[in-house]
């Protein structure tokens, strides 16, 4: 797990370039054309038509608005929001434009994870780069790709940082800026402060280099940190997105479930897929980690799991797993590493290469099955959006009357098609609501001060304010009662 002796053995050909970029395309275009065959194209996540709905605001109106006229912070991602603009300009959003985003991301993910392995990996010189293609064709990060949301940039950028610092580069001011930048994707790329300072604090040779090198990172990070705060209170008058304090204050109840239950609910999504054989693998890196001492390697492994803990805790792992992806490809890293290591001894003797066989095989196999079965699971999320929230929205668009005032909880496709005044329940675009977000008689005495006509909500979600309210359309869709859901609805407010 040493750093190689010669860096341009490390350095990739034009073909490894290639057969990555092929196999991310292969990968994206497999997922659109399960989505295509199963429904139609779009997006697996409501979300996606928020950071959609951000974007075309500013390309076409020049507003930083989710709601035109209403400048606000919903978008988790301001940096995101800004890549998805050109395609307005370029005539290829929402849809097109966001793959085409997904795919360079996945091909450059891919790239950074075989790079990072081959110069902690002595013995890793393949004639393919067999390392990135199995990244290129993880099912989790296939889905991210092919999201519309930003899930897959901040692991790319994470796994750089960290792959950086593993690699031993000490080019602070450039891990700052990496930082810095992360925060303008996620707010949670805070927490790769943690693993920078840990190695600066620990692998200085002494006080005046550390206090150089900190002097260089702090420079580089608030380069790109203090313009994000400053922009955050120019929209909202927080240091945050409102996403930041949304999220928290909608899964109060998730939070005060076991730990354990909420942990193990975490692991189960990260290990579904060809990732649980590597598990192995990184059982035998964490333990050279702690026998060689590497800080970096140290400081990369302990940011995988805190950042997974952290998330596990706090939100569900819902939508397979998304707000732990970002953590995945160091994971993978340490974990191929691992088995590389394995390969290398003869413990077990004369049944050493049938174990190996056997390992390799079933990584191969794991990664096929999830590959296929994973385009089916995005195709059906793909799907559910569409029947869902895009058709509702597209029924509230010519039904609704021009001027009525709607409540909903899931606003993004109704903002993107829809343009009637939203108040959004789930606190994103309409802030005033995160005191009292599960309080349903405050929500709706909010909704009669607001003047509310229309509720737009999945059954039993708010039985409280569906008890005051008539329905008036449903979907109909299929494949929400066949994930065990009801079907959107769309109510009318108080005409009980």
């Amino acid at each position: 797990m040493g750093r190689v002796s010669s860096e341009s053995d490390s350095d990739l050909h034009l073909r490894d370039y290639g057969l990555v970029a092929a196999a991310a395309a292969f990968g994206i275009s497999m997922y659109l054309a399960a989505a295509a065959s199963i429904y139609r194209l779009g997006f697996p996540l409501d979300d996606s038509w928020i950071h959609a709905t951000y974007a075309r605001n500013l390309a076409v109106s020049h507003e930083w608005a989710f709601q035109l006229g209403q400048r606000s912070a919903g978008s988790t991602s301001p940096f995101w929001t800004l890549l998805l603009t050109p395609g307005y300009w370029l005539g290829l959003a929402p849809l097109w434009w966001s793959y085409f985003l997904g795919f360079v991301t996945l091909a450059g993910l891919g790239l950074v994870v075989e790079v990072t392995t081959r110069w902690l990996a002595d013995s890793y010189r393949p004639q393919i780069p067999w390392v990135g293609l199995f990244v290129a064709l993880e099912w989790h990060m296939l889905w991210a790709a092919a999201s519309g949301m930003e899930t897959l940039l901040h692991a790319t950028l994470a796994t750089i940082l960290l792959g950086m610092l593993v690699t031993g580069s000490r080019k602070y001011a450039a891990l700052g800026l990496l930082t810095g930048l992360s925060v303008w994707v996620r707010p949670d790329g805070l927490t790769l402060v943690g693993p920078v300072l840990v190695v600066l604090v620990l692998s200085g040779p002494d006080a005046a280099s550390r206090l150089r090198a900190l002097t260089s990172y702090l420079v580089g990070f608030g380069a790109l940190f203090v313009p994000y705060l400053v922009f955050n209170l120019w929209l909202s008058g927080t240091l945050m997105p409102n996403t930041f304090y949304a999220k928290q204050a909608e899964y109060a109840a998730w939070q005060a479930r076991s730990p354990l239950y909420r942990v193990g609910i975490g692991l189960v999504q990260l290990s579904t897929g060809p990732f649980i054989l590597l598990w192995p693998g990184l059982a035998i890196s964490v333990c050279r980690i702690v026998k060689s001492r590497n800080v970096a390697m140290g400081a990369a492994f302990a940011w995988c799991v805190l950042y997974g803990i952290m998330y596990m805790l706090r939100l569900p792992a819902y939508q397979h797993g998304r707000y732990l992806m970002p953590a995945m490809p160091m994971l993978f890293v340490l974990g191929m590493l691992g088995y590389l290591e394995f390969r290398g001894l003869t413990w077990m003797g004369k049944h050493h290469w049938a174990a190996q066989w056997a390992w390799q095989s079933g990584v191969l196999l794991l990664s096929v099955g999830f590959l296929i079965l994973g385009a089916r699971a995005y195709g059906e999320d793909v799907a559910l959006i569409e029947t869902e929230m895009v058709n509702t929205a597209h029924w509230v668009e010519q039904r609704i009357p021009p001027g009525a005032v709607i409540a909903a909880h899931d606003i993004g496709a109704l903002g993107y098609f829809d343009r009637h005044t939203l108040i959004d329940l789930a606190g994103l675009a309409s802030p005033q609501v995160l005191p009292f977000i599960r309080d349903e008689a405050r929500l709706a005495d909010f909704l009669d001060e607001r003047g509310v006509q229309y509720l737009i909500a999945f059954p039993d979600l708010y039985p409280g304010l569906e008890a005051h309210s008539e329905p008036v359309h449903s979907s109909g869709g299929k494949f929400a009662p066949a994930a065990g859901h009801g079907n959107m609805t769309v109510y009318c407010w108080r005409c009980r």
